[in-house]
């Protein structure tokens, strides 16, 4: 089940986004990367900016989550995350497919990086198509993915 999420939830939220991201640092070999580095505090800013969606099991726990908000007519879709043991069951898929729905019409944007082969084929499969990379130092690539 898709929800928004709630002020109340965000640091289940929080937790999750520590966990699911652990597998990202590990691409790079470092446990420093700014998902891993979030305050709640800022957590509670993106929550006031924009949307925040939660993918809840059968005992009503969080095991998904994304966000996004709107600016400049662009729809900005950020940490799209799934529980670790609970990935490749369509739970990204639907959570982001039900991020589109809060935006109706609107061009989409997100990004990840150049390394993780797995969320770009996801991304692509539901119709994203890359328009951009950039070099964030050394060692971190973006790519950036687009859906109009």
């Amino acid at each position: 089940m898709i929800k928004k999420a709630q002020k109340e939830d965000l640091e289940k939220i929080l937790e999750l986004q520590y966990l699911a991201y652990q597998s990202e640092a590990e691409l790079f070999g470092n446990m420093y990367i700014p998902p891993l580095k979030q305050t709640i505090e800022e957590l509670h800013e993106k929550f006031q900016k924009g949307t925040v969606l939660k993918a809840l099991d059968d005992q009503d726990v969080i095991i998904g989550s994304v966000r996004a908000y709107q600016e400049n007519g662009t729809v900005f879709i950020g940490k799209l995350m799934v529980y670790p043991k609970m990935q490749k069951n369509g739970i990204g898929t639907r959570l982001l497919l039900e991020i589109e729905n809060e935006y109706p019409n609107q061009r989409y944007e997100l990004f990840t990086s150049t390394k993780s082969i797995s969320n770009i084929r996801l991304y692509e499969k539901l119709g994203y198509k890359i328009f951009k990379e950039e070099a964030v130092s050394q060692d971190l690539q973006f790519v950036y993915l687009q859906k109009c």
